[in-house]
């Protein structure tokens, strides 16, 4: 099974990708950790983001990897363990910036879809179901009004103890909306067989809930015929 979750910055993907494929004994990719991987590899590199062909080519020679369990997943660069090192501010700016390159999401969307071939897997990005993998078994598009992910993602940072305000990290998301929707190159939309799901009023287990029970549903129709 091919399991395709999109959505904007702060919707719950990562968690909930992580419950899928843990409750379902899946392989679990985060997207977004290999582009932040790649964004590490071009900042390590020293090469300017404006110059697309320079970045692109850092990005087509970085050896990503992602390894383990859903809950102890590892982002590996070239063989290093790069985990905690992506989760900064800069690279989550730089990630951004380099991901509205077709070369760089090119070269990606080809790991992304090598990866897949290994068996059974949960994908979260902007365009798993779009462009990564369009025919996935099931396809989610996860969303939330912008003031909730702000909200989310805001007390994740505090967590993490950086220091930016709520108002900063909305204003954050509302620009990475922007750009994620309008880029040339597989911008963020729903796929058109995707269930949609507004967690704006709910918790985490409950949108786990709904898509267990859209999964299972699928998997009973897929059965009957």
């Amino acid at each position: 099974m091919i399991i395709a979750i999109d959505g904007p910055s702060g919707a719950g993907k990562s968690t909930l990708g992580r419950m899928l494929a843990r409750n379902l004994n899946l392989l679990y990719i985060d997207t977004g950790a290999m582009y932040r991987a790649a964004a590490m590899a071009v900042l390590e590199s020293g090469v300017s983001t404006t110059d697309e062909e320079a970045v692109a080519d850092v990005v087509a020679r970085a050896r990503i990897n992602l390894t383990g369990d859903p809950d102890s997943l590892q982002v590996l660069l070239d063989g290093r363990n790069i985990s905690d090192e992506i989760r900064t501010e800069e690279v989550s700016q730089t990630s951004s910036v380099i991901s509205m390159i077709p070369a760089v999401r090119r070269a990606l969307v080809a790991r992304q879809r090598e990866m897949g071939k290994r068996g059974g897997v949960v994908l979260e990005g902007r365009d798993i179901g779009t462009v990564v993998f369009p025919d996935a078994d099931v396809k989610f598009f996860l969303t939330a009004r912008p003031e909730e992910r702000a909200q989310r993602r805001y007390e994740e940072d505090r967590l993490r103890e950086r220091n930016a305000t709520l108002d900063e990290t909305l204003a954050d998301i509302n620009v990475r909306d922007e750009r994620d929707s309008t880029r040339a190159d597989s911008p963020l939309h729903k796929a058109d067989d995707a269930i949609v799901i507004d967690s704006t009023e709910l918790s985490i287990e409950e949108v786990f809930a709904k898509m267990m029970s859209a999964i299972r549903e699928l998997e009973g129709g897929a059965g009957r015929s």
